[in-house]
């Protein structure tokens, strides 16, 4: 972007950004709307908010739209309306704290994605990471202490806030396919492909209030739009290990404040599988590795 050379302090905007970020779950379950609908309205406003931001910043006079990019850039957003709906029935069905920790298994969904994908070869050390918080996900769920029947919400909450993980896998996987398109554009794009597919499903029919409103609008120009560009802009100017730890602001966030705010503390098991989710992913971001371990072949 044209402004990443005048951010004086990217770390601390990164950071605010994730913060906010974290109460993504919060605006979800005030604006009091179904999971299509509030996904709906939070990719229309995003989008809109995306396409004046670029062309206030000039941003359409210069970029060049290729016809790849674009195919990209629309299932990307078909990815990413998926995973929005998914993860707010999560939010729903479980609690904001729940549903932020077991979306904490993208990383190494994506890492899967890419052995089965593209051919990428596995070590050892990923392996074992992986393992780890696979088993710190059942875990930090919460599922553990739930009774177990398969009608059970929490369970079926759980289970699509993995979803919304692999989904996200796949927006994930095809930005990085995407070549010489601003990020904002991509962004923009994304959004107005969930409205329209999430169009099918969204609830015309009932009236919103205009406290949900609010809080609607709020998610699509905050989230989507000013977190988002925030975010991008920061990314070039931070190393990779810088990132991979200030990323856990935006869980930690949600965290506290399902408990603050919604009365959900986590348990010592929740706690425990986090913390293993939490060193699994530095070891894997930061290539920790064991002693005296191998590439595997």
């Amino acid at each position: 972007m044209a402004a990443t050379r005048q951010i004086r302090h990217p770390a601390l905007q990164l950071g605010l950004a994730l913060a906010v970020s974290g109460t993504v779950g919060a605006f979800a379950l005030e604006a009091g709307t179904d999971a299509m609908t509030t996904v709906f309205w939070r990719c229309a406003f995003g989008a809109l908010f995306l396409a004046a931001w670029c062309f206030a910043r000039g941003t359409f006079r210069v970029v060049v739209f290729k016809r790849r990019n674009l195919l990209l850039s629309a299932l990307a957003g078909a990815f990413l309306a998926l995973c929005w709906a998914c993860l707010f029935s999560g939010f729903a069905m479980t609690s904001i704290a729940t549903a932020t920790i077991v979306f904490q298994s993208y990383p190494f969904l994506l890492v899967l994605a890419g052995v089965a994908l593209l051919g990428d070869r596995l070590q050892l050390d990923q392996i074992i990471w992986m393992v780890i918080a696979f088993i710190g996900v059942p875990l930090a769920s919460g599922a553990t202490g739930v009774t177990a029947t398969p009608g059970n919400s929490w369970t079926m909450g759980v289970a699509l806030t993995v979803a919304a993980a692999a989904a996200y896998v796949g927006t994930t996987m095809c930005v990085r396919s995407i070549k010489g398109q601003p990020p904002e554009v991509t962004m923009m794009i994304q959004a107005a492909i969930g409205a329209v597919v999430l169009s099918l499903g969204a609830d015309f029919q009932h009236s919103i209030s205009p406290a949900s409103w609010g809080w609607l609008v709020g998610m699509g120009v905050i989230h989507s739009g000013i977190v988002m560009v925030a975010m991008y802009a920061t990314y070039p100017m931070l190393p990779t290990p810088i990132i991979a730890i200030m990323n856990f602001i935006y869980p930690a966030v949600a965290i506290l404040l399902d408990w603050l705010v919604y009365g959900h503390p986590l348990t010592l098991l929740q706690v425990f599988g986090l913390f293993l989710i939490v060193v699994a992913t530095l070891g894997v971001n930061l290539k920790w590795r064991f002693t005296g371990m191998t590439a595997a072949p």
